[in-house]
């Protein structure tokens, strides 16, 4: 914005100029005012109030849902590796890297064997296929029953039938519950009636 500017300097009166035209050539600055500062900052607190929380959630549930997708994973793959082989294969709760915990307690995370020999244990015969480790955030996961899952070469999971709780410090509501049926078909959903 140009502003002009009418003056009369000293001698333009007597040479006859009644006055000069001066334009500025910078535009008019103008500064926040404090009432459009609290406005901002209000409306930023507003925003954040609300979404806070909700990321939060988004996060946590981002969480359970990649480790539900990981835990169904390990389980196809060990039906697809039992039939591919032709011989059993089982997931297992995880002592070590190649030991099964012999527990109903697999937040430390699960191993994938080809299970040759003794049905359920890793020994020098056997071998392991995929290792997953503890799961992250506290995160619990827990079998009604079974200490391992075993898929025959047909892929059945005959006798392993088992629902598997995977919990946050939520509770139920948010939960995933893993069900592994007689066939070996893996199904998962939100929500189970227990957490540890």
């Amino acid at each position: 914005m140009n502003t002009t500017i009418t003056m009369n300097r000293p001698g333009d009166i007597e040479n006859g100029c009644t006055g000069a035209r001066v334009t500025s050539t910078y535009p008019s600055e103008r500064g926040v005012t404090l009432i459009e500062l609290l406005v901002t900052l209000s409306i930023a607190a507003v925003v954040l109030t609300l979404a806070i929380p909700n990321f939060r959630d988004f996060l946590l549930n981002s969480r359970l849902t990649s480790q539900t997708n990981e835990f169904v994973l390990a389980l196809a793959s060990a039906k697809s590796e039992a039939v591919k082989r032709g011989t059993l294969v089982t997931v297992c709760s995880r002592a070590t890297d190649t030991s099964c915990a012999g527990s109903t307690t697999w937040d430390t995370g699960w191993l994938v064997f080809v299970d040759g020999d003794v049905a359920g244990t890793v020994d020098g015969t056997d071998i392991v296929l995929q290792v997953y480790s503890t799961l992250e955030g506290n995160n619990t996961l827990r079998a009604g029953a079974r200490q391992r899952v075993t898929f025959q070469n047909t892929g059945f999971s005959s006798g392993f039938n088992d629902t598997f709780r995977l919990c946050d410090a939520r509770g139920t509501a948010t939960a995933r519950s893993i069900v592994v049926s007689q066939q070996g078909r893996v199904t998962s959903a939100i929500g189970t009636l227990a957490c540890p």
